[in-house]
């Protein structure tokens, strides 16, 4: 049982007439809480469900909405009936949950065209990684797609999005040409760095909260096969495979992206026995050159000593997704991340301490590597880019990631004092881990921020730490102007309006 089963949601009273209206005016579904729907696929509780099983949606009204006029009609039915608007695709990002608002659910929206020529992709709102990289390979190109072919493109996209290639290419939001957008006066806009230059370069990177995003056209490269895969470490081996890591990111080239995952996995026995009771280090490579200069590279990291693991590999783009091997199955989780300027070994083995078999909660700890055309915005008129967006912190060198599942949050009740203690727990073991590398801290990625953090005594730190003080006034200046009533409020990083109604 999820937290969110075990009460309706106490929702307003809705005009019937308007409702009844509403229904006839969109081509998908219109459910209220009870609804069942003709089957599961169209029932209330499938439509607000989502991949982070923390917390779910709980609104009075959703629209499963099929095409860009659905959006303008139920943005416009929530104006008219005083109803703040929460939008999901996948709900891998979900943050903030409605409570008897409008759920704008897009998943329908699932159109995806490539133009080969253009070396360009067009995505409906509802569309997942996967399904472009999918459409992209038979032409020898890729997209700058994340690790998991499940995550929707539009969320990962609007926050900047690190993904497989992103020291060679950049930020996913680097190579964004035009977003369809449905702004709070149920305006549906093209917009472009033409059309609306300020708009478009808040949207990328800074575009969660500013209106839902029923369209998108972004660039593809040329990259039809990696070098890539995972060398796996045992915990004897810990402490030199993360300072041989460290000094291992002082000297690659911009050509290979990478991560180092610290994960203390249970003793659980449906796991592999190679992963069984383990604490592993897993360094994760992509890398776009040879496999002859690809084995040259990781040869300093393979000296660390005996691997359990080593599957680096020539591999079809199409296969990047093998890489990180990020769960696919929905569950329950929290994080929190930290944008560096730099790390150390010490400081790294510190958090390893914090975080590993020791903890009073399981973590999965993630560094990524950063720099290279993240730093200078990828290259983007070189591609077709206009902009470098307003992603945040780009001159970081490190994003130290801390996730951990919740397993007691998803079976107690909704307001428990176990789901409580829980959550409460894993945050303090986080910000105790986070607070060692304090000395490098410029911010945070919205990207990484997983679970309520709205809903955190220090949300408005939280959503400042996103962005440079002036980008944050120029985001919450645009915020103020396209959405005053604060319709779209439910993300930790959409900038405050000065006239926004209370949530």
């Amino acid at each position: 049982m999820e937290i969110n089963d075990l009460a309706q949601p106490s929702a307003p009273a809705l005009a019937p007439a308007a409702l009844a209206a509403l229904t006839d005016r969109v081509r998908g579904p219109v459910l209220l809480p009870g609804d069942d729907g003709y089957d599961s696929y169209d029932s209330y509780d499938a439509e607000r469900s989502g991949f982070q099983l923390a917390r779910s949606h709980r609104p009075a009204v959703i629209v499963g909405a099929r095409c860009a006029e659905d959006v303008v009609a139920a943005v416009r039915f929530a104006r008219a009936q005083g109803l703040p608007v929460a939008v999901q695709a996948t709900g891998h990002g979900l943050s903030a949950a409605t409570e008897g608002g409008l759920l704008i659910s897009t998943r329908r929206m699932a159109g995806v065209r490539v133009d080969a020529a253009a070396g360009t992709a067009r995505v409906e709102a509802g569309v997942v990684w996967g399904q472009v990289v999918e459409a992209a390979a038979p032409h020898g190109l890729a997209p700058l797609n994340g690790s998991s072919p499940g995550v929707g493109v539009i969320s990962y996209t609007l926050g900047g999005g690190v993904g497989v290639l992103a020291r060679t290419y950049g930020f996913a939001a680097d190579l964004v040409r035009s977003v369809d957008l449905v702004t709070a006066d149920a305006r549906l806009r093209q917009v472009t760095a033409a059309t609306d230059p300020e708009l478009f370069r808040a949207l990328l990177g800074g575009g969660h909260g500013l209106g839902v995003v029923t369209a998108m056209e972004f660039g593809l490269v040329q990259v039809a096969r990696l070098y890539g895969g995972q060398l796996v470490f045992g915990g004897e081996q810990l402490d030199e495979a993360l300072a041989a890591y460290l000094r291992w990111t002082e000297t690659v080239p911009d050509e290979l992206t990478s991560s180092l995952a610290l994960i203390a996995y249970p003793d659980l026995p449906q796991l592999p026995g190679s992963l069984r009771g383990r604490y592993l280090a897993q360094i994760r490579i992509a890398y776009t050159g040879s496999a002859e200069e690809g084995e040259r590279l990781v040869a300093p990291l393979r000296a660390v000593g005996p691997r359990v693991s080593d599957d680096l590999r020539e591999m079809p783009y199409a296969e990047s997704h093998t890489i990180h091997r990020d769960p696919a199955d929905p569950h329950a989780y929290d994080g929190d991340n930290a944008l560096l300027s730099g790390l150390d070994a010490a400081a790294l083995r510190r958090v390893a301490a914090l975080t590993g078999p020791a903890a009073p909660d399981m973590c999965v700890v993630q560094l990524n590597h950063l720099g290279g055309a993240m730093a200078t915005g990828g290259g983007t008129m070189a591609r077709g880019g206009t902009t470098a967006g307003t992603v945040g912190h780009r001159e970081a060198r490190y994003a130290l990631r801390v996730l951990s599942p919740l397993a007691t949050a998803a079976e107690d009740g909704s307001g428990s004092d176990g789901s409580d203690a829980a959550l409460a727990a894993v945050r303090a073991l986080h910000a105790e881990a986070l607070a060692v590398v304090a000395p490098w801290r410029l911010g945070r990625s919205v990207n990484f921020l997983f679970g309520p953090h709205g809903d955190r005594p220090d949300a408005e730190e939280v959503a400042r730490s996103v962005h440079d003080t002036d980008a944050h006034h120029r985001l919450t200046g645009l915020k103020a102007r396209h959405d005053p009533a604060n319709l779209f409020r439910f993300h930790p990083a959409a900038a405050t309006a000065e006239a926004a109604l209370p949530a």
